[in-house]
């Protein structure tokens, strides 16, 4: 190839035209480009394994998931290349071979940071709703985005991003308390034994740290959102592995001004929002750049960053922070509020690192969807692992190949639809 996915990249400027759907971008004029990702993507994804055959069945399964209409199950995409036979050996290869799914995981983060520019890792939540029970970790639970029950199962992803694109490069699946201590359902989904018990927030934190534990992957500002508790413990673990974190935390999370020039220093501990609210005069405009709504629109929110502390029990040294809140209406309390440990980075900075969300919330819904991450209909543990990290690798062919067609024709990915 003459010219590499990272050269063509470094060529997009200028605004972001309305988004083409899933389906359009593998039909526009793109052909060269889309078929030059996929090569590079296979070369970089498929290498590492010892023998052809599985080499030709892992390049089969990305296929079928870039190509397959409907769900992505495995007779889906078997359809698009040979029927039973190619049914039965897709499904060996999956659920029932021994190849790892991380070292795999890894080249992908490594292809990206060659051709792209991820500024965070934002660790999203994927609720996975399933009408059976025996599909590996499933479970009644409770979806915070929707407000509602669901029956199925729960995994965090670990998404690359910047503004320009996000795409997931690492996976965790939760395991609730009636899978985790029963030996049946284990054997039978073949969970391994150090799959053990852990909450939502330490399944989440769990997989940051896994992708930071990868060689020659370079760490960046972990997003995630711990509004569900034990936000110290999360702090912790993260600050102890040497990552950089900006969490988002409710309104009633406890801290101390830690700014002696500033009015509440040495008053104990404040609710996160009677801090900021305290020091609203301090709010500026923060410009930032909008790219979920299918153009590049420029925003302005008011904003303001305090340092402060956690508390500590037993006299201990409180660990310096920073306390960001955003306002949607300056006669209202914050709309958001998040906390980092990135103290010496102005509060615009910091900002716009959080807008990154919803950009992963955007690819999420407009290109995750259709490579099938949400898609696997085993039952096993390994398989559901070795499909998603497929899946991860066809959304990364989708949006890669979008953007480098975006460079040279002016468009972009996804239906144009709003994350919230």
């Amino acid at each position: 190839m003459s010219t590499s996915v990272a050269t063509k990249r470094r060529a997009v400027t200028g605004a972001v035209s309305p988004a083409v759907p899933l389906g359009v971008v593998r039909s526009v004029g793109a052909a060269g480009s889309r078929e030059d990702v996929y090569a590079e993507l296979c070369g970089a994804l498929f290498s590492g394994f010892p023998r052809r055959d599985q080499r030709l069945k892992a390049e089969q399964y990305l296929h079928g998931l870039l190509t397959a209409q409907g769900r992505k199950s495995i007779r889906n995409i078997a359809a698009q290349i040979g029927g039973p036979a190619a049914e039965q050996s897709l499904h060996h290869f999956v659920s029932s071979s021994t190849w790892d799914w991380q070292p795999m995981r890894a080249s992908l983060a490594r292809y990206l940071e060659r051709n792209s520019c991820p500024q965070a890792w934002v660790v999203r939540p994927m609720p996975i709703p399933k009408a059976g029970e025996h599909s590996v970790g499933v479970d009644r639970r409770f979806d915070p985005e929707r407000g509602q029950v669901f029956h199925g199962q729960q995994a965090f992803g670990v998404w690359f991003a910047s503004d320009e694109l996000s795409v997931p490069v690492n996976w965790r699946l939760f395991l609730p308390d009636p899978w985790v201590n029963d030996r049946t359902r284990r054997d039978r989904a073949e969970v391994p034994q150090e799959a053990g018990e852990e909450t939502l927030e330490e399944c989440a934190v769990a997989a940051a740290l896994d992708t930071a534990r990868w060689s020659d992957v370079s760490r960046k500002p972990v997003l995630l959102d711990i509004r569900g508790g034990a936000g110290r413990a999360a702090l912790t673990r993260l600050a102890g592995a040497g990552v950089p974190v900006v969490a988002r935390i409710g309104p009633g999370s406890r801290l101390a001004i830690a700014d002696r020039s500033l009015p509440g220093f040495g008053a104990g501990p404040l609710s996160a929002v009677q801090i900021l609210e305290s020091l609203k005069g301090l709010r500026r405009p923060v410009s930032w750049v909008d790219t979920v709504a299918g153009a590049r629109t420029s925003r302005t929110s008011l904003a303001t960053a305090v340092r402060v502390a956690l508390p500590t029990p037993g006299g201990e040294r409180m660990r310096p922070l920073v306390l960001l809140g955003e306002w949607d209406d300056p006669r209202r309390a914050p709309s958001r509020v998040w906390i980092s440990d990135l103290t010496g980075s102005p509060v615009g900075s910091l900002l716009r690192l959080t807008k990154l969300a919803r950009r992963v919330e955007r690819d999420f819904v407009e290109v995750g969807e259709g490579a099938g991450l949400r898609d696997f209909v085993g039952r096993s543990f390994r398989g559901w692992h070795r499909h998603i990290t497929l899946a991860s690798a066809a959304h990364a062919a989708t949006v890669l190949a979008a953007s480098d067609w975006e460079s040279s024709y002016g468009s972009g990915y996804g239906s144009g639809r709003t994350a919230s």
